[in-house]
């Protein structure tokens, strides 16, 4: 175990020394705080519920999280290829195992840490800037909407790690895992309608139709999906697709960088 934490503190290192990382951090720190300021002055108005501005700031801001964490990810392994650092690695006394663990699991912590960032700089401005108190209809959000919000928003970027994760480990190529991940974030909702599971059954398996999990927080709506209704499909159907998915991508990454070359 301490071999394997020693493995983690050197991805860690590798990750925070570059300033880049630091700049990253930086620019969602930036927009998290000035976000709320604008909507403020753009509505002209105080009034609004704080965890509603909270909601619209981390939703704003994610998508460039979910980037910034993407290029961590893809870079993850095939930068060692492309810095020719992967010798280096393999000739420790450490597994290909453990080496592609220490990396996706600081690939995920640096993930958690960014998403926290947002989450308390925009909660935190939010809750100076707008109205604290609860509409009387309840129509305001609360704190359990916005938690179950932003929990789903992180589950899209959990799996759309895995993917850039698992073309880092196979193709060793950080642009075509970034320019991947980046695609699957422009057109999920494009192929969610062109693989309509209302017309198509066998549409309710299709990655592209279960990655965004917020459409299950109002019952009725259809996020995503046209001609009314989710198709028989569930938040808990969802789930489990997600985890199938998730499951082949990660057994993917690991049978390939064990069996491959990969000092070649």
């Amino acid at each position: 175990m301490g071999n394997f934490g020693n493995l983690i503190m050197n991805e860690n290192m590798k990750i925070f020394r570059r300033p880049r990382t630091w700049i990253m951090l930086s620019i969602l720190a930036l927009i998290a705080l000035l976000l709320p300021v604008l909507l403020r002055e753009g509505m002209g108005s105080s009034e609004v519920p704080f965890w509603q501005a909270a909601i619209t700031t981390v939703q704003v801001v994610f998508f460039l999280n979910t980037i910034f964490c993407v290029v961590i990810a893809a870079e993850s392994v095939a930068g060692e290829f492309t810095w020719g650092t992967i010798k280096l690695l393999l000739i420790r006394p450490w597994s290909r195992s453990k080496i592609l663990a220490s990396k996706y699991l600081t690939v995920i912590g640096f993930s958690i840490l960014s998403t926290f960032l947002v989450v308390i700089l925009a909660t935190v401005m939010s809750y100076l800037l707008f109205s604290h108190s609860v509409p009387q209809d309840g129509s305001g959000a609360s704190a359990s909407y916005a938690f179950t919000s932003w929990g789903y928003l992180y589950v899209d970027l959990f799996i759309t790690l895995a993917i850039a994760f698992m073309v880092s480990s196979v193709f060793r190529s950080g642009a075509l895992a970034i320019g991947l991940s980046l695609f699957i974030m422009f057109t999920q909702n494009l192929f969610s309608l062109i693989f309509n599971p209302v017309r198509y059954d066998w549409a309710k398996y299709v990655l592209f139709n279960n990655m965004d999990l917020s459409r299950y927080m109002s019952p009725g709506t259809d996020i995503g999906m046209m001609d009314g209704g989710n198709a028989g499909m569930t938040l808990g159907f969802s789930v489990a697709v997600l985890a199938v998915y998730y499951v082949i991508f990660i057994v993917i990454s690991w049978v390939v960088f064990s069996k491959r070359d990969v000092a070649g």
